[in-house]
C-alpha cells in the first residue's frame, strides 16, 4: 500500500509540475463540458420532454457522467491505455515492483485535462441538483458506481490485447460507452437497450445513477452496485489471465 501511495503522489507531482499547463487543460475541458450543457438546455427547451427526460434530469446525467468519467480518465488515466501497454510490451517496469501490477498501472498516470470533467460535474450538481444530505450521498455513491463500472470495462476490453495483440477494440469500446452513456437510456429500446445494461454497460455510468439521485430505488441501487462489482471483477480477472500470456518488450517505462 505504501508503494502505491508513493506512486500516486509521484503522479500528482508530475501532473502539477507545469501549473500553468495544468490549469489550462482543466479550463479547456470545463469549457467543452459547458458546450454540452448549453446544447441539452437548448434541446429540451425546444422539445420539452423525451420519454420522461427533461432538462433537470439530463443535467443530472451529465453531472454524474463527467464526475465519474473524470475520476477514471483523470486519476486512473492508464485504464484507457491497458491495451496499448500490453500489446507494446511496456509492462516490464510494473512487473518488477512489489505492488499489485494493475493497481500500480492505474495510479501511475494522472491526466490533468480530464480532472476538469470531475470539477465540472461537481459544480454542475451543486448548481442544479438541489443538494441535501441524502442527494449528496446518492450523487457520490452514483459517481463511485459510474467510475467503478467504467474502470472495470476499460480494463476488461484493454486486456483483450494480451490475447489478440494490438487492436482497436479498446478505443472503440471507450468511445461507445461514453457516447451511449451521455444520452438518456430510455431513448433506446429492445436489444439495443439490453446491450447498454450488459455488453456495453453505458446505462450504469450515468443514466442509472442519475435516476437514483432523483428517485432512490433500493432494487435499482442494488443492481447498480452489483454491476460495479461484476465489471470490476471481470476487469481484474481478465487482466490477471492476460499477464500469464504477456511477452516482454524490454521497455522499461510506463
Amino acid at each position: 500500500m505504501n508503494g502505491l501511495q508513493a506512486t500516486f503522489r509521484g503522479a500528482c507531482a508530475q501532473a502539477w509540475a507545469n501549473r500553468r499547463g495544468f490549469w489550462f487543460e482543466i479550463t479547456v475541458m470545463i469549457l467543452n463540458d459547458l458546450v454540452w450543457v448549453v446544447f441539452w438546455v437548448l434541446f429540451f427547451h425546444r422539445v420539452g420532454t423525451v420519454r420522461g427526460w427533461n432538462t433537470n434530469r439530463i443535467l443530472m446525467l451529465q453531472a454524474i457522467l463527467t464526475t465519474g468519467g473524470g475520476i477514471v480518465l483523470g486519476v486512473f488515466a492508464n485504464a484507457r491505455n491497458i491495451g496499448r501497454l500490453a500489446a507494446d510490451g511496456e509492462l516490464d517496469a510494473a512487473l518488477a515492483l512489489p505492488v499489485p501490477t494493475l493497481a500500480y498501472i492505474l495510479v501511475r498516470k494522472i491526466q490533468a485535462l480530464n480532472l476538469g470533467d470531475t470539477i465540472f460535474g461537481v459544480v454542475l450538481f451543486v448548481a442544479i441538483g438541489h443538494p441535501s444530505p441524502s442527494r449528496v450521498a446518492m450523487f457520490l455513491g452514483g459517481s463511485a458506481i459510474a467510475a467503478t463500472v467504467l474502470t472495470g470495462f476499460l480494463v476488461l476490453i484493454g486486456s483483450s490485447s494480451f490475447f489478440v495483440g494490438r487492436n482497436e477494440g479498446s478505443e472503440l469500446g471507450f468511445h461507445a460507452i461514453v457516447m451511449f452513456g451521455s444520452y438518456p437510456i430510455d431513448v433506446f429500446t429492445g436489444a439495443g437497450r439490453a446491450m447498454l445494461y450488459s455488453v456495453v454497460p453505458a446505462a450504469f455510468i450515468a443514466a442509472v445513477p442519475a435516476r437514483l439521485v432523483d428517485s432512490f430505488d433500493p432494487g435499482l441501487a442494488a443492481g447498480a452496485a452489483a454491476a460495479a462489482v461484476v465489471f470490476a471483477t471481470l476487469g481484474v480477472v481478465a487482466f490477471n489471465l492476460g499477464l500469464r500470456r504477456y511477452t516482454s518488450g524490454n521497455v522499461w517505462k510506463l
